[in-house]
């Protein structure tokens, strides 16, 4: 009978804490970069990610864009160095209830 009980205590636990988590949408965390090739970000000193559990917006990525200048109007291709670097702080939003993390931007810099 005890144990009964157990498992219907521990069922209760895991369904509030279940609607805790899904009231809330997203978590935010900070980090800093610890290795950009490997790329691998430190969460609040509680976690390193890797670059499989991390997805990367533009805005922390090398890209290429292709512009128009109009005074020769021909277009020219640019490629924008915009990858992290170890040492920067980034901001951080966990996929609900998953292990991936978008890296959204960087927070302050120079």
């Amino acid at each position: 009978m005890l144990g009964d009980a157990n498992g219907f205590l521990e069922a209760m636990k895991m369904a509030a804490r279940d609607e805790r988590e899904s009231s809330k949408p997203v978590d935010i965390y900070f980090g800093e970069v610890i290795s950009n090739a490997p790329l691998k970000i430190n969460v609040e000193q509680k976690m390193i990610l890797g670059e499989a559990q991390l997805i990367l917006t533009r805005n922390v990525t090398d890209y290429t864009v292709t512009v128009s200048v109009e005074w020769t109007s021909e277009k020219n291709v640019f490629q924008i160095y915009n990858a992290l670097k170890a040492g920067e702080k980034v901001i951080l939003i966990r996929q609900q209830g998953g292990q991936k993390f978008i890296v959204i931007d960087r927070i302050g810099g120079k």
